[in-house]
């Protein structure tokens, strides 16, 4: 097996990743840091959490595209440096600005940590995270598409997906957009061509639930009829599930989730527990911090465990 650690750094990355040594470690970080922040990964070629952990710094490093930079130093050729800046275990990383450490950790991390760091230390140097800007878009377009511009809102999620066709927030934005237009075959065209490294994400999820909700909606019968029928038997739990509906499609959320929970609390198991699986798709259909989705939860969850 090839020592990944071992291996050259790519002619393409010469600028942003390179290996350094005792009689070049003040050019490469101290010098190169004045300008812009630049990681040290102190690695030795018998540890075996460095070569998981190289690669994958190594590729954030690339994906911020010169906002920061990398050195890799083999501790058992750096020994005075590695001493000098107590390098206790591999593998351990520093990143350093304007020739100071300013932020570092120890041990292999998972892809999602590495980019935090890598974000964090970005800003350490002033600079912007690559995505910020999106994200400060995606952000411009869920207003949009709140105050009903949903036309717009489309037309900038579509924008963005053209910069990051990965982009989960942007990409349920554009589903949710779609089904603002009432354009719900568009929508669920869009989710079933979701990229498959996205395609679990919570954003894609919170679409997949508000289209759920939306073709129920087409369906919903007259509320003043379903409410006059549960009132006259209210043991009718499909007249109580169908009222639910109907209040959802008429948007309000808060009113069908209480008849959604009176029901699950007269008979959770009606009809193979659709109170409850009707519950947990208007939740999921919600922001997390949305007060009827974080209440409705913690009032189901008491009944289920009561």
């Amino acid at each position: 097996m090839m020592d990944l650690n071992l291996s050259p750094v790519a002619a393409g990355d010469a600028d942003l990743i390179k290996d350094t040594t005792e009689a070049t470690f003040m050019a490469d970080v101290v010098e190169a840091s004045q300008t812009v922040p630049v990681i040290v990964d102190f690695w030795a070629p018998w540890c075996g959490p460095c070569k998981t952990l190289g690669p994958m710094l190594e590729d954030a490093v690339r994906a911020a595209k010169g906002a920061v930079k990398m050195v890799k130093i083999n501790v058992d050729e750096a020994q005075q440096i590695a001493g000098q800046l107590q390098i206790q275990s591999i593998p351990t990383v520093y990143a350093f600005f304007k020739g100071q450490p300013v932020d570092g950790f120890q041990g292999a991390l998972p892809q999602s940590e590495i980019k935090a760091f890598i974000d964090r230390v970005i800003k350490a140097g002033g600079g912007e995270a690559p995505g910020e800007e999106l994200s400060e878009a995606v952000a411009a377009a869920d207003d949009m598409l709140a105050e009903g511009a949903a036309q717009d809102a489309l037309d900038t999620f579509t924008a963005i997906l053209g910069e990051d066709p990965n982009h989960a927030g942007a990409y349920g934005g554009m589903v949710r957009a779609y089904i603002a237009l009432e354009q719900l075959d568009q929508a669920e065209a869009h989710l079933n061509g979701a990229p498959m490294e996205i395609s679990k994400a919570p954003e894609l999820e919170a679409a997949h639930a508000q289209l759920q909700l939306a073709r129920q909606a087409a369906d919903a019968g007259p509320v003043a009829e379903l409410q006059a029928a549960v009132d006259a038997n209210p043991d009718d739990m499909q007249a109580r599930f169908d009222l639910a509906q109907a209040l959802q499609a008429h948007g309000d959320t808060q009113a069908a989730v209480d008849q959604l929970l009176t029901l699950f609390g007269k008979d959770r198991e009606w009809n193979d527990g659709a109170a409850k699986t009707q519950l947990f798709t208007i939740f999921d259909a919600l922001k997390a911090n949305d007060p009827i989705a974080l209440n409705g939860r913690r009032k189901l969850s008491s009944m289920i465990f009561a």
